[in-house]
């Protein structure tokens, strides 16, 4: 389609992607990170592994399955989607050409995604892979002026060493240790013995370690957007961490609630600051587009500082998404996409921030598999609206493809990801909850109707062994 020269307003902004017929495509396990995007961009369509709506979405095609295959990651089968045949065809019913989104990739995706006809509308992976290194955050974030726990980076190949290595930077004996890559849920561990230090020992012997003192904090996030015209922050969303209910790994997250002044004025307009000189800073790396970022309030001193940064499209980015449509008219996602089109345009980053400042409280809980067992579904729930009871049951109300049609605290949108014939194992997403109204109380404990809604979840899938 022909280029503008340039995009003025958010009314040209609007009509643009309208108009915008070259297709883009989310490869993704699951439509999740950016269900609901096609409302704002015409062409917008899914490839998904997991057949979360039955057919039903009318936008998400998921490729025939032949038979038992094995995944090692996420970016395994995001090039397994893209090398598909039914992909293919797929692409070139629709011209041959387009634009991809993800949320992991590695070089091999990049050179699939070429090799199909598409235009991957994110940062290089090597570019990703070298900022996602919890190290490389904590230098940026130095050279940005933003502040992280107190920590030393170094190696250590023994307790003693480790010791050594906190105490030259005074940071105590109650440590916390991460290593460069990976979940920080998997990858986080919590060290104040020799014991401690012997059950990981070998998950952090001859790697370049982060070690930070272990203070009392809560855990936020946001998704922001790295532009030419500045950083555009969206809202802040309370972490859900380490439910017991919700995952089996401890600080792993599992959801997110979102509401209004979650933190102090103070403290937003820090988030905020830290946030914008972390996202300028990125794009003079050579980063744009979508990131995200996790925050730590200490508790004792009521510090703010960045925990960790994640280069992609994240958990967070399906709420920040949600309200920065439905309230803001405008998701954050938009902005990214045009940092990625072949248009200028123009924005008022202040002016664009203020309109998703007023919004609902809503909430997103991951549900996984917390039993160490395997079994087979041969029954599972529907994606939709779902209504709870008085008794504690719940019940199909309706079907939907996203959550915009939740009425109340009494429904929610579930969208189902392992379904009937799939193995349940130990750790795998069952399934991710959107409601109105919070989750987790302000001492960091579920809601007696988060307990409510996680059981009886559970309760509509049956497995046998």
């Amino acid at each position: 389609m022909p280029t503008q020269v340039k995009l003025n307003n958010l009314s040209e902004i609007y009509s643009y992607f309208r108009k915008w017929d070259l297709p883009v495509f989310f490869v993704h396990p699951t439509p999740y990170n950016v269900l609901g995007l096609g409302q704002w961009v015409r062409s917008f369509k899914y490839i998904s592994h997991f057949d979360s709506f039955d057919g039903h979405h009318h936008r998400v095609t998921v490729p025939r399955f032949p038979g038992d295959r094995t995944f090692t990651s996420k970016e395994d089968i995001v090039n397994y989607l893209l090398s598909h045949p039914d992909t293919h065809q797929l692409i070139q019913s629709l011209g041959g050409h387009g634009k991809m989104l993800t949320v992991m990739f590695d070089e091999q995706t990049e050179q699939l995604a070429k090799e199909a006809g598409l235009e991957i509308a994110l940062p290089p992976a090597e570019l990703r892979m070298r900022l996602d290194s919890k190290i490389v955050t904590t230098q940026l974030a130095d050279e940005a002026g933003v502040p992280t726990v107190p920590n030393a980076l170094g190696w250590a190949g023994s307790y003693a060493e480790l010791q050594q290595l906190s105490r030259a930077n005074h940071l105590g004996d109650d440590l916390v240790v991460q290593t460069p890559y990976g979940d920080s849920g998997q990858t986080t561990f919590f060290i104040h013995s020799e014991e401690g230090w012997n059950r990981c020992a070998q998950k952090v012997i001859d790697q370049q370690l982060k070690v930070m003192k272990r203070i009392n904090h809560v855990p936020y996030t946001l998704e922001a957007v790295a532009t030419r015209h500045g950083t555009l922050v969206g809202p802040i969303q309370a972490d859900i961490i380490g439910h017991a209910e919700l995952t089996p790994y401890q600080g792993g997250w599992a959801g997110n609630d979102l509401y209004k002044n979650v933190l102090n004025g103070e403290q937003t307009r820090k988030v905020l600051l830290m946030t914008q000189a972390m996202g300028n800073r990125l794009y003079q790396e050579g980063y744009k587009g979508t990131f995200c970022l996790d925050f730590l309030i200490d508790t004792d001193t009521q510090d703010v500082y960045l925990g960790e940064l994640n280069p992609r499209i994240s958990g967070a980015s399906a709420l920040t998404n949600m309200v920065t449509a439905k309230y803001g008219g405008a998701p954050l996602m938009m902005f990214h996409m045009l940092e990625f089109m072949d248009v200028d345009y123009d924005l008022d980053i202040e002016k664009i921030q203020a309109r998703w400042s007023d919004f609902d409280t809503w909430t997103q809980l991951v549900i996984k598999q917390t039993h160490d067992k395997v079994a087979t579904i041969t029954r599972a729930p529907q994606s939709g609206v779902w209504q709870m009871q008085v008794n504690g049951n719940i019940e199909f109300s309706r079907r939907s493809i996203d959550w915009h049609s939740v009425d109340n605290e009494a429904e929610a949108f579930f969208m189902r990801i392992y379904g009937e014939g799939d193995t349940l194992f130990y750790g795998a997403d069952v399934g991710i909850l959107v409601a109105r109204g919070r989750m987790q109380m302000e001492d960091g404990r579920l809601t007696d109707r988060a307990r409510s809604w996680i059981k009886a979840i559970h309760a509509q899938f049956e497995t046998v062994a």
